[in-house]
């Protein structure tokens, strides 16, 4: 406490301050060539553990153990000075980020040419937008090859070319066995760059996991334990038909949970008719705010139940075909119908829990150069276009 807050709570004793810890307890490890995914909502303590990390603010208590250089991103500007020139601002910060003469003049054309401003390199800072800056500061802290690079949630003020570039540029450095530890608010960039999940809830969290466990963490509340398997109890089931286990494929028909947009995948779902009625399969799928996203059902090649009429256990397989849904989590809801008494004979809500990630790369075809992650959209079909040019003008 400051000698001007000790004076002012000695003229006013009634008053006492409330203690408010921005983290505590904050215990992982992070290792060299990881990307961590950091998570939480506004006010977690994601942007003071960065500056805890990044030196800028010391911890009140405990300990920070870096290996290597690091180069942070937390706010546009930071570390440059507005009267000092582009190129003066490359040297002034490459060198607060420790590194030698020679290292920068190596690294400068492509910081540069990945930064767009040439023509204003010369020109002082100040008179840079914050888009240029921005683009400066990111390609001074992703070029001068710092073994650690950490990003704040500053890229989303850049526009999707820049967005492309950068998204681009961190995996080339992860590839390269650097580590980067980056906050962001969109999910789809977190599963597709980072490999590590750091879920952070009210200054908390218990440690780093696997990146979907971390998003599960933060959109559901908990971690949920799916392997895109899951297997029902069917003790003392008086049923006319009964779902046994459903599984998620992926396009090499191995159980998985998590599947790329690009890529098709199928649900198998394994169920047994009791008494021998006409039994057909459906599904749904919804996202995690509830939105039934689509509902599909085997109507083409069976649609009265005729061909799953005979007593037994079946198998029924559908295929999701690629670029059709976007990036997110969503569940499942598995139903056995009786079509000709027209009632339901068994049916599972919210199970299969599954990650669809966003490769953010041209195999997307919907996607295709462009880099918004359409966070909006819970579609994200590739659709046969035909553009013809008219002859004549009506």
């Amino acid at each position: 406490m400051s000698l001007r807050e000790n004076l002012f709570s000695f003229l006013k004793p009634g008053s006492k301050k409330e203690e408010f810890w921005a983290l505590q307890n904050i215990n992982f490890n992070v290792e060299q060539g990881d990307t961590l995914g950091i998570i939480g909502k506004n006010g977690a303590g994601k942007s003071t553990l960065l500056k805890i990390l990044s030196k800028i603010t010391p911890p009140t208590s405990g300990k920070i153990i870096c290996r290597g250089r690091i180069a942070s991103l937390l706010e546009v500007g930071t570390g440059f000075h507005p009267e000092l020139s582009g190129r003066e601002n490359i040297f002034m910060n490459g060198s607060i980020l420790g590194m030698r003469k020679a290292e920068i003049l190596k690294n400068f054309d492509a910081i540069v040419d990945f930064s767009g401003v040439e023509k204003f390199i010369d020109t002082p800072l100040k008179h840079y937008s914050s888009g240029m800056q921005l683009r400066l500061a990111f390609a001074v802290a992703a070029f001068l090859e710092n073994e650690i690079l950490i990003i704040d949630e500053v890229l989303a003020v850049g526009d999707a070319e820049f967005q492309k570039k950068c998204m681009g540029k961190m995996g080339d450095i992860s590839k390269s066995g650097r580590t980067i530890i980056l906050v962001s608010h969109s999910m789809n960039a977190i599963q597709s760059l980072a490999n590590k999940g750091l879920f952070i809830k009210d200054g908390t969290t218990v440690g780093t996991t696997n990146v979907q466990n971390a998003v599960k963490q933060y959109l559901f509340g908990n971690e949920i334990d799916s392997a895109g398997y899951e297997r029902f109890n069917v003790k003392e089931i008086n049923k006319e038909a009964y779902l046994i286990e459903a599984k998620i494929l992926n396009s090499k028909l191995n159980v998985s949970n998590s599947i790329e947009t690009c890529e098709d995948f199928y649900i198998e779902i394994n169920w047994n008719n009791v008494v021998g009625n006409n039994i057909n399969v459906s599904f749904e799928i919804a996202n995690h705010n509830g939105i039934q996203v689509m509902w599909a059902a085997n109507v083409n090649d069976d649609l009265t139940g005729e061909k799953t009429k005979a007593k037994g256990k079946y198998s029924s397989r559908a295929k999701i075909p690629a670029n059709l849904i976007n990036a997110g989590e969503y569940f499942f809801r598995i139903l056995l119908y009786d079509g000709l008494n027209q009632q339901v004979c068994d049916m599972k809500i919210n199970i299969l829990n599954i990650s669809i990630i966003d490769p953010m790369n041209s195999n997307c075809i919907a996607r295709g150069n462009f880099t918004s992650t359409f966070e909006n959209y819970v579609l994200l079909p590739a659709l046969e276009w035909n553009t013809t040019k008219k002859n004549t003008i009506e």
